[in-house]
């Protein structure tokens, strides 16, 4: 009997086709959306000379094929440097880094956007104070209520201009000026002087607390928020103090809310917390290189993928993205690859919201490389879509309408 079954086998060689196509498919089927999707790809930028930027750019991206198609500039702005928006694609809102405000020794914006689906197009609402200077990123809260603002903080004789902020958002997407600001302070515990430089946002799952990195302090704060009322207040313990000269730079959530991710500029490491009601317990802290990087190198973003067990950091002077695999029970990282950003100083990646593409904006190529995600492996692979924005900075996704 073995004989015979045997001898089936190689007289057969057909009979494993099925299942090897089979096999193929679900490859390509896991790596490929189930349903296309078309989407308004934002891309902020940095206006300042010798940059040719005028502002906010748009594209239209579809899943399916992945293909990007050039819209052009839709808003003039100052360096409109990161983009965000509420979650039913109506409004979005671009922070607005070293206006001329700044330069008399005055504060920064932030622009409030009406969002057409079908165009485009970005109306502006009206535009209000950051509550400091130099924006580098806003967040929208997930009720869709308040607008919390990332101020890095420029020179300014006699007054610190460096913490967060927040705004209200009424009904219409317009944004009252700040309720709340809080200046960090701006020298470290061990009193030499350093000066604050808020640069990371994120909300926890229950949107009770809002997780702040100060990169200047190298402290990661946490306040406690109301969304309803709207109230925050510094929690207690106010922060946790992280490596010397680390520079926590930007903040990222696990899919199920318990750990929080920040990736550090100036050492270039990655370092994971478990969240305990607000309060944050180091779990891990790994280097964002491979160990055979030699040159210079500074981190800029975070991102989580792959449905959740993937994590991402862009490494600028590398030019690559570091990614790592999430215990999603412990929340340890796992080292897996090194990918080149295919472009120079990648300072924003942001997935797709089907998750199955990677955005990278590498400002000083003046690129955007879009990479598709097997949410499997975690592994990035380019698409040869490549969308040209000057100094790009932020990526932001709506759903889109009907084309015109």
């Amino acid at each position: 009997m073995p004989m015979e079954s045997h001898s089936r086998f190689r007289l057969r060689p057909w009979a494993a086709l099925p299942g090897l196509l089979l096999l193929v498919l679900a490859e390509i089927l896991a790596v490929t959306p189930a349903v296309a999707e078309n989407f308004i790809v934002y891309a902020g930028s940095y206006t300042d000379s010798p940059s040719t930027s005028k502002g906010i750019y748009a594209a239209r991206f579809e899943t399916g094929s992945g293909k990007i198609e050039p819209i052009g500039l839709v808003a003039k702005t100052v360096n409109p440097a990161f983009l965000s928006g509420t979650a039913d694609g109506r409004f979005l809102y671009a922070v607005n880094w070293q206006t001329p405000a700044v330069a008399a020794g005055g504060l920064d914006t932030v622009s409030a956007y009406r969002i057409d689906r079908n165009t485009a197009a970005l109306h502006l609402l009206n535009t209000v104070s950051a509550g400091g200077a130099l924006p580098n990123q806003d967040l929208v809260d997930p009720s869709g209520r308040v607008l919390i603002v990332a101020n890095y903080g420029a020179h300014a004789k006699g007054r610190h201009n460096a913490g967060m902020s927040a705004m209200k958002i009424a009904a219409d997407g317009r944004l009252t000026q700040p309720f709340f600001v809080d200046v960090h302070p701006d020298t470290s515990v061990s009193g030499a002087e350093v000066a604050s430089h808020v640069h990371g946002i994120a909300f926890s799952k229950d949107n009770r607390y809002v997780f702040i990195a100060d990169l200047g302090l190298d402290r990661i704060y946490t306040y406690r928020f109301d969304a309803a009322k709207p109230s925050l207040a510094q929690a207690a313990p106010a922060y946790v103090q992280v490596a010397p000269h680390s520079g926590p730079r930007r903040l990222v959530l696990s899919a199920d809310g318990k750990f929080l991710y920040c990736n550090q500029q100036d050492s270039s490491k990655v370092i994971a917390f478990r969240i305990d009601d607000g309060r944050l317990r180091k779990i891990q802290e790994l280097s964002t290189l491979p160990k055979d990087y030699k040159g210079r190198n500074a981190t800029a973003e975070i991102a989580i993928g792959g449905q959740g067990h993937y994590l991402y950091v862009s490494n600028r002077g590398a030019d690559s993205i570091a990614v790592y695999q999430i215990d999603t029970a412990t929340g340890a990282l796992t080292w897996r690859q090194s990918v080149p950003s295919r472009g120079k100083s990648p300072r924003n990646m942001t997935f797709d919201p089907t998750g199955a593409y990677l955005f990278v904006a590498n400002q000083a190529s003046n690129n955007v490389v879009v990479f598709r995600c097997d949410p499997k492996t975690g592994r990035i692979t380019p698409t040869n879509q490549v969308l040209d924005v000057p100094q790009a900075a932020s990526i932001f996704f709506v759903k889109a309408g009907q084309k015109s």
